[in-house]
């Protein structure tokens, strides 16, 4: 009997890539997400990736890195640094879309989580809230349409999962930015389905 072969899984991107406001290691996005493959079946070795402040740009050194050690799953997150920074959408989506191609080719799977709704942010001033997430909205679908063509898929809970976190605070960490230990439960929930299709496929 042949043993099975250990997925390696990379989470790659920013704070939240990172998990960044989560109370304890088990709770960020990587190890909940872990645990989801791991339910359903899968050896599986995590290579977290993420550093918090990182924008499309910065996806370059963490996928040779990725590479270097060997990748089969990769799950990038970014967006909200380049958003917060100005990054032109087609700039971002581009390197964006340079990133998930380096992947593909080296035999990867890609899931890409885009940029978030920052409009929800309580530090955003109302009146600018709306113009925030439609600028968020612009450049998501950016990266979703540059991510797709370098071969990679696009998961996103839609706008229910904004709507989520802007009717329950408790979702955010202390600073008001990133998501606690609960706001990162439920962001894997929302994630898993896509994560678990693609692992599917690499284990076929």
């Amino acid at each position: 009997m042949t043993a099975p072969t250990t997925l390696r899984f990379c989470v790659l991107g920013d704070s939240l890539a990172a998990g960044v406001g989560s109370n304890h290691p088990e709770d960020t996005l990587g190890r909940r997400l872990t645990r989801r493959l791991r339910a359903a079946g899968h050896l599986v070795r995590l290579q977290g990736l993420g550093v918090p402040g990182a924008r499309s740009a910065d996806l370059d050194r963490q996928v040779g890195a990725a590479l270097r050690d060997g990748v089969d799953l990769a799950l990038i997150v970014i967006g909200a640094n380049d958003l917060a920074g100005f990054v032109a959408p087609a700039a971002g989506a581009a390197q964006l879309h340079d990133a998930v191609a380096r992947l593909v080719r080296a035999g990867a799977r890609v899931v890409v989580v885009p940029a978030p709704d920052l409009g929800i942010v309580s530090r955003v001033p109302a009146a600018y809230r709306r113009l925030v997430t439609a600028a968020s909205g612009l450049y998501a679908g950016a990266q979703a349409d540059a991510a797709v063509r370098a071969g990679g898929v696009v998961a996103t809970a839609g706008p229910e999962l904004a709507t989520r976190f802007a009717a329950d605070h408790t979702l955010f960490s202390a600073d008001r930015f990133h998501p606690s230990s609960a706001g990162y439960a439920v962001i894997a929930d929302a994630l898993a389905p896509a994560l678990l299709a693609a692992a599917d496929i690499v284990r076929a």
